[in-house]
């Protein structure tokens, strides 16, 4: 097949590529080529801008595009625009932060997604990254009615992130001694390979299959407790876990989700389904998960090639951690 890929060299995006080219499908890219350039010097790049620059992109055709970098609904509809008589099928990268009400675990690909009552002029608040991708998703929807593959993934994870909101926890545990773990070592986590998404979609896209769905491990596939054992065991670490309470955490001004990865503490009831969507849809086209131990294993290793000073996104500073964990023990009880 021939596809375009909107970006294609920064996780997702290269994902797609690598697995795409393993295929035998013939490859464009479309991006600024300002990040990794040169990744891939046999595969066809076009340059210049999706907003207002996509000149490159008249006059050719393919059988699919996939827009992994769309998330203001002005610049995603100068795509839709430009590629609905040239493409036969639209594959939207979007999120599952589109819905309006996460307070329910179990969530299906029909709820609600979230709106926003006023138009916004700040199109790089991160506030709105949900309800701007669902408005992506319609402008895509309406611009290739019955053509359009709405991707909804939760926490990607894998070799080359750069949020490292996964990294943290293989690199923590490999470095060993007490682990501040975050809140009730059963709580319930998604998320999902990032070369299983790739595969996943590409799947898809050689069928010309269409619709709306929910894209991550299934609910109760893992927990906190089982991925920091699995770091455990595949790194043959002797890393400890002390289980800290939401309350503790809280009290103590730990920011969720960044600071400690993987934690939202379960005292939000608005927020009760985020990690527990039904995945059901994707499992029911074809759907796979590799072992997570795999996906530690191979995070671990990318991140072996990093220098000592690389900027983390993502964890926690090791003095903070080792103050928290000083204050836990004296005053409060871990689950």
């Amino acid at each position: 097949m021939n596809i375009l890929i909107l970006g294609g060299t920064v996780f997702l995006g290269r994902a797609l590529v690598e697995d795409a080219r393993r295929r035998g499908h013939t490859l464009t890219l479309f991006n600024r080529g300002q990040t990794n350039g040169g990744l891939f010097p046999d595969v066809e790049t076009l340059y210049g801008n999706r907003d207002g620059a996509l000149e490159a992109l008249q006059g050719c055709r393919w059988d699919a595009v996939i827009d992994t970098c769309g998330y203001v609904p002005r610049v995603v509809r100068q795509s839709v625009n430009l590629l609905a008589r040239s493409v036969g099928q639209y594959v939207f990268i979007s999120s599952i932060s589109v819905y309006a009400d996460t307070s329910q675990p179990g969530m299906t690909e029909d709820q609600p997604t979230a709106q926003l009552e006023v138009e916004i002029v700040d199109e790089t608040n991160s506030a709105y990254y949900g309800p701007f991708k669902a408005q992506c998703e319609q402008v895509v929807q309406s611009g290739l009615p019955g053509r359009a593959l709405i991707v909804r993934p939760g926490l990607l994870v894998g070799p080359h992130d750069q949020t490292d909101r996964f990294t943290y926890w293989p690199h923590r545990i490999a470095q060993g001694g007490e682990v501040l773990a975050p809140g009730r070592p059963e709580r319930p986590i998604q998320f999902i390979d990032v070369r299983d998404l790739a595969a996943w979609i590409l799947n898809q896209v050689e069928n010309q299959q269409n619709g709306v769905f929910n894209v991550a491990s299934p609910s109760g596939w893992a927990t906190m407790d089982s991925l920091l054992q699995a770091c455990i065991q595949v790194i043959q670490s002797n890393a400890s876990l002390t289980w800290a309470s939401d309350d503790f955490l809280m009290q103590q001004s730990v920011g969720e989700w960044i600071e400690l990865p993987l934690w939202l503490s379960e005292s939000d009831p608005t927020i009760a389904g985020f990690l527990r969507f039904d995945v059901s849809r994707a499992l029911a086209r074809g759907l796979t998960l590799r072992p997570v131990e795999g996906t530690i294993r191979d995070t671990l290793n990318w991140a072996k090639t990093w220098s000592n000073n690389h900027a983390w996104q993502a964890g926690m500073n090791r003095a903070r951690e080792k103050d928290l964990l000083n204050v836990f023990t004296r005053g409060y009880f871990a689950y």
